[in-house]
């Protein structure tokens, strides 16, 4: 493997054309040079330099060599310039995940203030589910994540660090005929006979099925709908009813209208993710997520 500083040292003495000359600029001694360029000789299998009476110049081996390590040496400047602008939050990429409801109105208002206070930075966007974005924050994947406690409760992922960002209510959405549609808060147990349209796929509590039980009565029916704009299509059809989050509001469509429900502990938890050791534009985009939340429910 080739010798980083050796190469700065022919490139040195290639542009100042004497080891003396090149000694002086580096602050080496003459010998010293003499023994590192010697050495990368031995390395290169044969002379790199012409010995004249007046100093030295590249022979056909060194100015091979010396373009290579121009070019190695370039790159590595750019990379330790790319590093400490990344390091200070001034520049690089950034990459931010968030749940689906999330990235209606909270990211995307939180990701167009950034761009406008830190526009070198590039932001990589990324949704998916809370307990997947915590996974890839774990393994390296993600800079920084938007998740949430609903349905099952905030995940966990080793070396991942959660804070609460905000609190987000839970609303009912109803088709507007709906004989409920204009009531300004619902008791729960009004809906006892209706279907609830939501994507949980397994048998684990939920944030429905808790509070359905607190009011005496069990989900009579679930359709599991994954996307939002299915979920919305089976209420506007009147197949059933859904728990929509404030964030989510903005999407939905005027055949629907929200109502509160009587139930103060229907509502869920928003949290910025970041890994033990986040970079400072991370920190960053957390400050601008925090000052955005109570402005977009």
């Amino acid at each position: 493997m080739w010798d980083i500083d050796g190469l700065r040292l022919l490139v040195a003495v290639a542009g100042a054309g004497s080891f003396t000359r090149a000694a002086e600029t580096l602050n080496y001694t003459q010998s010293a040079v003499s023994r590192r360029i010697a050495a990368l000789e031995r390395q290169a299998g044969g002379p790199l330099f012409e010995r004249l009476p007046r100093g030295v110049r590249l022979s056909p081996a060194g100015r091979a060599l010396h373009r290579t390590a121009v070019e190695v040496l370039d790159r590595l400047a750019r990379a330790g310039h790319e590093l400490a602008v990344l390091h200070a939050g001034q520049g690089g990429l950034l990459h931010a995940g968030a749940f689906g409801t999330a990235n209606i109105a909270l990211m995307p208002t939180a990701l167009r203030a950034f761009h406008e206070a830190r526009p070198d930075v590039e932001v990589v966007p990324l949704e998916g589910p809370s307990g997947t974005l915590m996974e890839r924050l774990a393994d390296g994947t993600l800079d920084v994540a938007v998740v949430s406690d609903y349905p099952y409760g905030l995940p966990a992922a080793d070396g991942v660090t959660t804070t609460p960002v905000c609190e987000d209510e839970l609303l009912v959405a109803l088709p507007r005929r709906h004989r409920l549609a204009g009531a300004a808060t619902i008791e729960l147990g009004e809906l006892r006979d209706e279907a609830w349209v939501q994507n949980a796929y397994d048998d684990r509590a939920t944030v429905l099925a808790d509070a359905c039980a607190r009011a005496g009565f069990s989900p009579r029916r679930i359709i599991r709908i994954a996307e939002w704009a299915g979920k919305f299509g089976y209420v506007t059809a009147g197949l059933g009813v859904a728990l929509v989050p404030t964030l989510a509001a903005r999407a939905v469509p005027a055949e629907l209208v929200l109502c509160r429900l009587n139930d103060p502990a229907l509502r869920r938890t928003i949290h910025l993710a970041l890994p033990v050791a986040p970079l400072p534009a991370a920190l960053a985009l957390g400050d601008v997520l925090r000052a955005v939340a109570r402005d977009v429910g």
